[in-house]
């Protein structure tokens, strides 16, 4: 229910867009993190820097410059020459020369594309329109460059990448054409259009023809010189010669710069010129034509969605699997890891999947696993606590705790055969006492009485069953299953020590209520070792932890057995069965076989008269 729940919502999500900026966050990361080619060998980059407009004194440079440019270029024989400058309007001095200039069939300028505020950018005029191409770039909501667009339904439908790129393959052959899917293809290789769902996408506008901007580098994409390293002379002929020239501002106050993948860790020159991007979507066309370089693909809606809720799926397993929330939280961190590997690696190989999704999910069904088992948690501790009370020792409630999964079982605690060690405890003449208090004060009184005896209880490793008004029902050896010979006869020991104690206790307690004036009183105790049953009784309304069995009647006869006989301030009978266990450690009366009341046969029985020292004697009296 958890991965359904998270699933649905983080595909609802995504369905509007709103996981789409993690997406782009996590492919930029990637994008980054792959190594960068060499520069492109086909490529020159004619850069007009700041420097060149400094010397120049002038920008837009005058069509003078510009023709000098191209000229110098076409000495060289390039293959094509892009001019990424708007020449709509006359620059003077040297009109007349540029446009002869851009007469060469090798040449192609750009245009930009109508918007609906206005009418976009005319191309130089008197150019044929095969030799124009729209220099626009598709920017995504948070102003990065990560789409190509090729092709637009416009006066000038080809983007100026897309003339350079079929200007330099078609004296190889090599003509783009439309398959039966009305997409390009290039050499036989079908250049599948971007959809507005592709990879992390969901809400692009997928108009015209894109793809997704395969970067070839940060920088450097390839070979570079200045507008007056041209006009200059100072430059290799071979780095023009049947190579795509590109021709485009760079510097800064040209403000034809983009933000990129690249951006956040490029300090000194976070975007990238507009010559640059056209220079990496031609590097992108020619790569994937000539040097077989993959495109990007993307898997289906339905593989999405199963990759998704596949990791979110794995998320809620750990969880559910493991319970330390320590070991969950590095369970998680090396899933988290393995599943931006697993993309990072389907990246490399130009795949594109979501990566930010899976990862969220993961998170969230791990972490509303872990909060769910902490408020189970919670819930069966208060149960635990509500049918063993909270009368226990830290010992034994660490251990019931850490049990607690064997323990509790549809909000009950199983009915288990246990042995364990019985402690019955009563007031002696607790009704003539009564009548001689105050309810009120009574009722102090007896809470003194109370709170001693279970300190004891609790210092002993025992639990209080329950309270029978003047008395108690203390067991040793529950709710843990003590079953070795060692573990019985420590549980044993512990209720004859617990019970020494509260005759201490009840000492102390007579001392101070004479000099307070109040009631003094003895107290009976019985103790038994033996098979009993532990469990959960009462309804679905009312529960409680009980133990029932013969050997708890047996405790019980014995603290009641012959009231008005106690030889001390604190009677203590216990049966063979719990003497066996005690060794040497307690001197003990033998009182016989008595036969206790309600039952058939006598029980051997034993008064315990006091803990021996260290090094006394062995013998039981």
């Amino acid at each position: 229910m958890t991965t359904l729940v998270v699933s649905g919502t983080l595909l609802g999500m995504r369905h509007f867009g709103w996981m789409q900026p993690l997406e782009l966050v996590a492919y930029d990361q990637m994008v980054r993190s792959r190594p960068d080619h060499p520069p492109d060998p086909r490529l020159l980059i004619v850069a007009i820097t700041e420097k060149d407009i400094q010397t120049q004194q002038r920008f837009p440079l005058s069509d003078q410059t510009i023709a000098t440019l191209l000229q110098t270029l076409q000495q060289h024989q390039p293959t094509v020459i892009g001019l990424d400058l708007l020449r709509d309007v006359p620059q003077e001095p040297g009109n007349a020369a540029l446009r002869k200039q851009l007469q060469a069939a090798n040449i192609i300028a750009i245009t930009g594309l109508k918007q609906a505020d206005d009418y976009g950018a005319p191309p130089p005029p008197g150019m044929p329109e095969a030799q124009i191409g729209f220099n626009d770039v598709l920017t995504d909501a948070d102003g990065v460059i990560r789409r190509a667009l090729l092709f637009a339904e416009t006066d000038y439908p080809f983007s100026f990448a897309m003339q350079l790129s079929v200007a330099y393959l078609q004296p190889q052959g090599i003509k783009p054409q439309l398959n039966s899917s009305d997409h390009l293809t290039l050499k036989g290789i079908e250049f599948i259009p971007l959809e507005s769902y592709s990879g992390g996408y969901q809400t692009i506008d997928a108009a015209g023809y894109q793809l997704l901007l395969n970067y070839r580098s940060r920088r450097n994409v390839a070979r570079s010189l200045t507008l007056t390293q041209i006009l200059t002379g100072d430059f290799d002929p071979n780095w023009i010669k049947n190579k795509i020239v590109l021709i485009g501002a760079t510097a800064r106050s040209a403000k034809d710069d983009f933000l990129t993948p690249f951006s956040p860790t490029e300090k000194e020159t976070p975007k990238m010129a507009g010559v640059e991007i056209h220079a990496q979507i031609v590097s992108q066309l020619l790569s994937t034509t000539l040097d077989q370089q993959p495109l990007f693909w993307f898997w289906s809606d339905w593989a999405e969605i199963a990759w998704i809720v596949g990791w979110a799926l794995l998320g809620a397993c750990l969880a559910r699997l493991v319970r330390n929330p320590l070991l969950v939280g590095g369970y998680v961190i090396i899933a988290v890891g393995v599943l931006l590997g697993s993309s990072y690696a389907i990246f490399l190989s130009q795949g594109w999947v979501p990566v930010a999704t899976p990862a969220l999910g993961l998170l969230l069904t791990a972490g509303i696993m872990v909060a769910d088992r902490a408020r189970q948690a919670q819930q069966q501790q208060q149960m635990m606590m509500k049918l063993l009370g909270q009368n226990t020792s830290p010992e034994i409630a660490r251990a019931l705790w850490r049990s607690r999964d064997r323990l509790l079982k549809s909000g009950k605690l199983p009915g288990q055969r246990l042995t364990a060690t019985m402690l019955f405890t009563d007031l002696q003449n607790f009704s003539t006492i009564s009548e001689q208090m105050p309810p009120e004060n009574l009722l102090e009184w007896l809470n003194e009485y109370l709170s001693a005896i279970t300190e004891e209880v609790v210092a002993n490793q025992g639990i209080i069953n329950k309270f029978t008004g003047d008395g108690m029902l203390a067991v040793f050896g529950v709710p843990m299953n003590r079953i070795t010979p060692v573990e019985v006869s420590q549980d044993a020991q512990l209720a004859v020590a617990c019970a020494l104690a509260m005759g201490k206790q009840l000492e102390r307690l007579n001392q101070d209520w004479q000099k307070r004036g109040l009631p003094t009183t003895k107290m009976r105790v019985g103790i038994f070792t033996g098979p009993i049953v532990a469990g959960s009784l009462g309804g679905k309304d009312r529960l409680e932890y009980g133990v029932i069995g013969d050997s708890v009647n047996i405790a019980a006869r014995l603290e009641s057995y012959e009231k008005e006989r106690h030889p001390d301030l604190c009677r203590i009978l216990i049966a063979k069965e719990t003497l066996v266990h005690l060794g040497d450690r307690f001197e003990v009366e033998p009182w016989g076989w008595l036969m206790l009341k309600g039952r058939h046969h006598a029980v051997d029985v034993y008064r315990v008269v006091r803990e021996k020292e260290r090094g006394e004697g062995m013998g039981n009296g």
